[in-house]
């Protein structure tokens, strides 16, 4: 049996008196798509930021391909991509300033022209970041977390904010990956069922329920995710 991509065990997060992450155990296989969802407060940034190694659990273990995310800083920025949900970027560098800033980092990084291909950004290679619309600023930001040709990729509300047409193209660049594992962070229902291969409903720190969009809505007897996310937790999705 192969080593689970991602290997989340008994996690435990605590901020003063609040408990954020409440014993989470989750897996993702090689190659799987999986959505942490909930509301606000739920725990999914603090699960996400453990996993990618920016914060420390007071109790459990976290393995990003077998690697801690903390011991093993170095070598886990050679196999992982995060993408923020709001990238923070030089805003006087162009398109592809960045894309060969970034490159630089890695000793064998994807070629910038297949990067832009995979984002729809070759023609917008020489615009400033600040003059790039807000959805070809988060699909910069996928592929700048694809530079280094990662195995696991972690996106964070990678559509917040965006225009129907501008999310339609961003989730077409993830379909595009064929070989990374994924773990999306998201309040879009849709998106989330459109993308991905297993859902976490994250509430109060807690998994109140792991499995295939279509299961998960079965089980609840609903018609969709979104419905569905409302009969487990009692709230409705943040608007993205």
């Amino acid at each position: 049996m192969s080593e689970p991509a991602i290997l989340v065990a008994h996690l435990h997060k605590r901020y003063g008196d609040v408990v954020a992450v409440d014993d989470v155990t989750l897996t993702v296989e090689p190659g799987e798509v999986v959505a942490i969802v909930g509301a606000n407060g739920a725990g999914k940034t603090s699960t996400v930021e453990m996993v990618a190694g920016l914060r420390t659990p007071d109790r459990g273990r976290v393995a990003v391909l077998g690697l801690d995310p903390r011991r093993d800083r170095a070598a886990l920025r050679q196999v992982l991509g995060v993408q923020l949900q709001e990238p923070y970027l030089h805003h006087s560098l162009t398109v592809a300033e960045l894309v060969d800033l970034y490159r630089s980092f890695y000793r064998a990084p994807r070629p910038a022209a297949e990067l832009l291909d995979v984002v729809e950004l070759g023609e917008q290679r020489g615009t400033r970041f600040e003059r790039l619309s807000g959805g070809q600023q988060q699909r910069l930001s996928i592929a700048l977390a694809l530079v280094g040709r990662p195995k696991v990729v972690i996106l964070d509300e990678l559509t917040t904010g965006l225009d129907p047409r501008a999310r339609r193209r961003v989730w077409a660049a993830i379909d595009a990956l064929r070989e990374e594992t994924v773990l999306l962070v998201s309040h879009a229902m849709d998106e989330v069922e459109r993308l991905c291969d297993r859902v976490a409903v994250l509430d109060h720190g807690r998994i109140v329920a792991l499995g295939p969009p279509a299961e998960l809505i079965a089980k609840a007897g609903a018609s969709s995710l979104e419905e569905t996310f409302m009969a487990l937790t009692g709230t409705e999705p943040e608007e993205a």
